[in-house]
């Protein structure tokens, strides 16, 4: 079962989505507010599980309709993923993976344990 794990920045108030082995499989924006933070999460729930993937890493690849994860490489040469909501604002983004299949792999995890996962508060950093 997932954790998401809020926390309160300086700026406002995150949350990590963490694997059951406690791995941080993807990270929120920065939001105003508690309240925009629990949607933020919520939105991950709802979209997580029915997104469709677009990999960006192909030639020509073909565009998904959001929600959708979105796979690309960064400038490190490092292979990501972000979340996008049906609005197509970015809700969730991953770390760099050096391998592509590892990247899919996070992306099943987030799938799998977004639909359940309890709610962690953390202490203030």
């Amino acid at each position: 079962m997932g954790t998401f794990l809020v926390k309160t920045t300086p700026t406002g108030v995150k949350f990590d989505l963490k694997a059951g082995n406690g791995e941080v499989i993807l990270s929120s924006e920065v939001y105003s507010s508690e309240a925009a933070c629990t949607k933020g999460m919520n939105s991950i729930i709802k979209n997580a599980p029915i997104a469709r993937l677009e990999d960006q890493t192909v030639e020509g690849y073909e565009t998904a309709i959001n929600p959708k994860f979105e796979v690309y490489k960064d400038k490190a040469g490092e292979f990501r993923f972000r979340l996008k909501a049906r609005n197509g604002q970015v809700i969730g983004a991953s770390e760099g993976y050096i391998q592509k299949h590892s990247c899919l792999n996070g992306i099943e995890s987030v799938r799998k344990n977004a639909a359940d996962a309890k709610i962690v508060y953390a202490e203030k950093e």
